[in-house]
Formats: C-alpha cells, structure tokens, sequence
C-alpha cells in the first residue's frame, strides 16, 4: 500500500516530513496582488524533499495552500503536486521557473513542472469525435462555460455533422474549425489529422470510434485521452449498451485514459459507475452510460489540465 501524506493549508517554511507541524508569518491568501500557482514533482525518495519544497516557495515570499504527496512503498520514488499563491512581483515568472529547476537538479527529479494559469497559456486541445455528438457537445459547452481550462484549436470528425446537429452552429458561432475527413479501411487520414494537430498540447477522442496506429502515437508523441464504455461486465462488439441491457447488468460505467499502442489498455485516469435497476428501459440505460461518459471525459481532461495526473510504474497513474 503506497502512503499519502496531506500537508496542511498553511504550510510555509522549513519542516519534518513526518509532522508537518510548521509555522510561519500568515500570508493573506485572498490579497487582490497574489495570483495561483502549481508544481508537480517526481524524483527518487529523499530525505528532505518537502522542506526543499516548502522553502523554495517560502522564500519568495509564497505560501503553500495545498499539497499531496504520495510515496509508494518499496519503490523510492516521491511524487508531490503543490498549490500555493505568490506575489508575481516579488516572484518573477522566469524565476519561478530557475528556482524549481535548481531542485529538480538538487534531486535528481524525473518531473517537475509548474503552472501558473493565470499567466501561462491554456493547453491547446483538438477533439476527435465520431458519430455520436454527446461527449463532444458536452466538451465544447465545458470549453464555452469556462470549466475546462483549454484552447480548443479544431474539431476533426470522420461522420460529417449536419446543419441538423446543434454541433455545427456552435463551431461557427464560436470560429472553432472543423474538419470532416471520410476514413475507408485503407485510408485512415492519419497525416492529415497530423498535420491539422501539429500545433496542439493533447487531443481528446469524444467517442472517436477509429484506433489510432503506432506510427500516429509516435508521431504525435504527446498525451491523447480516450473515453469508453466500461459496462460490466464487459460486452465488446456493436451496440454495447443493449447487450449490457439484455443481460439485465446491475452496474453501468465509463473509464477515461490515456491511449498508447494496446488497445484500451493505457493508464487510466479517471473511472465512474452507476447502478441500474430493472425499472430501466434501453433509452434510460443509454442516456446514464452517455451521461457516465461526458462527466469521466470532462473530469479527467480537468485533472490533466490542473496537474493532477502523475505516470505511476509501466502503466498506472498517480491522480492527485
């Protein structure tokens, strides 16, 4: 079992890694000049990790609100997501950066990253959808309501959304491009999508109902979210849903992860299940799947955005 320690909301200055008991002079967190931050780090076990930390942004002048850490056990590794305020008068952007890369190389560590999303740019996305429209409209009104944190830079589809689709006039009202490109067996489009994302931070597949190839993932060679069924028990092939719903299944769900060269065997980052009932006809089962499916993709493509997805061994994550 790995162990996850919490530090508390005010913890500043130098202090034990066991008792977190630290005290310093209070920093008013919801001063008008003070703007958020975070960092994530990874870097073999050491004594002395979190008093490294906690110093680093001490003395700027900043003030941890937050942090988590997680130490597996047995296996020497240290992992720690932070958030903390500061003044970015006192604490410059590019010293930021100098200063958390100085302990990156203090100890050793395979991840450190800092963000400040008030003043750094959002992560540019492109979706890829399908047929079904519901976790992509769910994604672009989670875009358009300011609760996910993205630049959406284009929509790629291989079904051609209609003027009948509240999809399109969405897109043209709010100048996101889309790109319709019919996919045959013997042509899946892949350079062309690679061209059209060549520019972006993450794609998200809304139900993109095609399997990328190994030469896609390494050509792209940055993170890419998938959302699907996890209906259990498992029922593969068409129409998953009514299956699950003639087997009379009790328990319903939706798995969010990252996609590599296995096929939906990559690092989960996100899972959520309902229960269903005998009451149940097959639309009210579908529409709790779809709606399992747009709340996992939307909470992990906010996970990733705010740092909180950490690589954990071959094929795990630490979620934060």
């Amino acid at each position: 079992m790995g162990i996850v320690r919490r530090l508390s909301s005010k913890v500043v200055g130098s202090c034990s890694r066991n008792t977190y008991s630290c005290f310093n002079k209070s920093v008013d967190s919801n001063s008008s000049s003070l703007t958020h931050g975070i960092h994530v780090f990874q870097c073999p076990d050491a004594v002395g990790i979190v008093a490294k930390l906690s110093d680093c942004i001490a003395t700027r002048g900043g003030n941890i609100i937050a942090a988590d850490v997680f130490v597996p056990h047995n296996k020497h590794v240290f992992y720690s997501r932070t958030d903390f305020v500061f003044d970015p008068v006192k604490w410059p952007r590019l010293q930021m950066d100098q200063d958390f890369l100085n302990l990156s190389i203090t100890f050793n560590a395979m991840r450190s990253v800092v963000r400040v999303p008030a003043l750094d740019p959002k992560y540019k996305i492109a979706v890829l959808a399908s047929k079904q429209n519901h976790c992509l409209v769910d994604t672009l009104h989670g875009w358009q309501d300011g609760k996910l944190p993205v630049d959406i830079t284009c929509v790629i589809s291989n079904h051609d959304k209609d003027s009948k689709t509240n999809v399109m006039p969405f897109l043209e009202r709010h100048g996101i491009p889309y790109h319709h490109l019919s996919i045959t067996a013997d042509n899946k489009r892949e350079g062309e999508i690679l061209e059209l994302v060549k520019d972006t931070d993450l794609l998200v597949l809304a139900r993109y109902m095609q399997i990328l190839s190994s030469n896609f993932l390494r050509s792209y060679g940055k993170d890419i979210i998938n959302i699907h069924h996890g209906l259990l028990p498992s029922f593969k092939g068409g129409h998953p849903a009514k299956q699950a719903f003639d087997a009379g299944v009790k328990l319903i769900g939706a798995t969010s992860h990252f996609v590599t060269e296995g096929l939906d065997a990559g690092p989960i980052i996100e899972q959520m299940v309902e229960r269903v009932s005998h009451r149940e006809n097959l639309q009210s089962f579908v529409q709790k799947s779809e709606n399992l499916e747009k709340q996992c993709l939307s909470k992990a493509i906010r996970s990733y955005c705010e740092l909180r997805v950490l690589p954990f061994e071959e094929n795990k994550t630490v979620v934060f």
